[in-house]
């Protein structure tokens, strides 16, 4: 099994087996922007998909920490596949969280023993980063079944996943309603992949994260039943909150980035020698500090030390993806003209900790998020 070290324990390592094969579909995912088959086989028999499942339910029971250094780690190897498992591990956490006892028991051991991987869609067209503005919805019919209608977009996972945490609108917001993400209207509702109303759609031809099997997906007559709902209806706000008190951050899949890109320059400088980048020796100093600040920001959300947790989280996501988005700008620089050809690693990992910024919460919406709290 292409698994990683230590899968009896809490240990984040890969195998180098494992690594290697997601660093080789990293550059093939690269060049046909498609979700590689080969490197999900390897995420599902790893073991890490366990590791946000409490372990009654058959997973390793970790909380942020743990989840966090797995995401550095996938995303070190390839990014891609780390964003992938950050979306799983939150709909993981979110079922532990507020899912029914059926939902536990019959979903849990079947999301860690990688049988099915999870995704969340959110995001849909016009709605904004708050996803306050939402077009698609959920009617309940006199029989009790929901009937979802919709179109998401920006999903990562999509047409990869066995099971979808879909945001719909179930009613109007509630007077003074005073969420800043999402909107008390909205509910969660758990939808197979295999659900006949649901349909992915790989058209996307995103820059970076090429092999997330990042697309659209559309919601159309699609019929799921009041079981399959995640929490009380309108609750969305609350249920979103909770993602960032978590202290999982998407900051994580930045520093694996971030540490892949200084990878690379000590590598440049170990082949070509002081005589070749005389101050080389004090710019790979500065990147190597700010990669350690960048991963211990991260490590700190999700320890949860903080006074407010929640707010460290989006700190974390905003200057975790920036800051990496400038080391690997400062890398491909060190590496010359080989740093500037198209199939250069340093440019996919550029893309890729670009894309971390726009994911949701995007860095903008972080912003007005710790804005208003200070506030």
């Amino acid at each position: 099994m292409l698994g990683v070290v230590g899968d009896t324990g809490m240990n984040s390592e890969l195998s180098a087996e494992a690594e290697e094969v997601l660093q080789v579909s990293a550059e093939r995912t690269a060049v046909t922007g498609r979700p590689d088959p080969e490197a999900l086989a390897v995420l599902r028999s790893s073991g890490l998909l366990a590791t946000a499942v409490p372990a009654r339910h058959g997973g390793r029971g970790g909380g942020a920490v743990e989840v966090n250094r797995a995401v550095l780690r996938l995303a070190e190897a390839n990014p891609s596949l780390a964003i992938i498992a950050f979306q799983h591990f939150a709909v993981c956490a979110r079922i532990a969280e507020w899912g029914t006892q059926r939902q536990r028991r019959s979903l849990l051991p079947r999301l860690a023993d990688g049988s099915w991987l999870a995704a969340s869609a959110w995001s849909e067209p016009g709605a904004g980063a708050a996803k306050r503005n939402l077009t698609s919805t959920a009617v309940r019919r006199s029989d009790g079944m929901w009937v979802l209608d919709g179109a998401k977009s920006f999903t990562t996972g999509a047409s990869v996943a066995d099971l979808y945490l879909v945001l719909v609108g179930t009613g109007e917001p509630q007077a003074g309603d005073t969420a800043l993400y999402g909107s008390s209207g909205q509910s969660f509702f758990l939808v197979r992949g295999t659900n006949p109303g649901l349909a992915p759609d790989l058209s996307l031809d995103l820059v970076g994260m090429r092999g997330s099997a990042t697309g659209f997906v559309s919601l159309r007559q699609c019929l799921v039943t009041d079981d399959d709902r995640l929490g009380p209806p309108g609750r969305a706000p609350e249920i979103i909150a909770g993602v960032r008190d978590s202290g999982a951050t998407l900051g994580a899949v930045a520093a694996g980035i971030a540490r892949a890109a200084l990878a690379m320059a000590r590598e440049h400088r170990a082949r070509w020698g002081p005589a070749a980048t005389p101050s080389g020796a004090h710019r790979i100093a500065d990147l190597a500090t700010r990669v350690e600040s960048i991963e211990a920001i991260v490590e700190r959300a999700g320890a949860r030390s903080s006074a407010q947790p929640g707010l460290t989280t989006l700190h974390s996501k905003v200057y975790a993806s920036e800051a990496a988005e400038q080391v690997c700008v400062d890398v491909a620089r060190m590496l010359g003209s080989s740093g500037y050809m198209a199939a250069a690693r340093v440019n996919r990992l550029l893309a890729d900790a670009r894309a971390v910024a726009l994911m949701g919460p995007a860095n903008e919406l972080c912003r007005d998020l710790v804005a208003a709290a200070w506030a």
